[in-house]
């Protein structure tokens, strides 16, 4: 699990919105970009300004395709052209 903690909150409205759909949220910290689904948004209000606690289960990566569908097939047609 990823913790860290924000006072921004456009990015608290993201994150618990993305915990509500059951989204995956991503979010950018010292260079590296973690990406999974939202497990707790929690507010501390002790601290001013108002400081959230968000905790991340990072998921694997999807794996991108190389095509996403098969090349054409005109080489069979090419007799009916000559």
């Amino acid at each position: 699990m990823f913790t860290f903690e924000t006072t921004d909150q456009k990015e608290v409205r993201r994150f618990r919105i993305a915990q509500f759909n059951g989204r995956t949220a991503t979010i950018r910290s010292a260079g590296s970009t973690i990406t999974g689904h939202v497990r707790s948004v929690l507010e501390s209000k002790s601290s001013i300004p108002t400081q959230w606690t968000i905790t991340i289960v990072p998921s694997e990566p999807k794996i991108k395709a190389e095509t996403l569908r098969p090349a054409p097939r005109v080489h069979a047609f090419v007799e009916d052209f000559c």
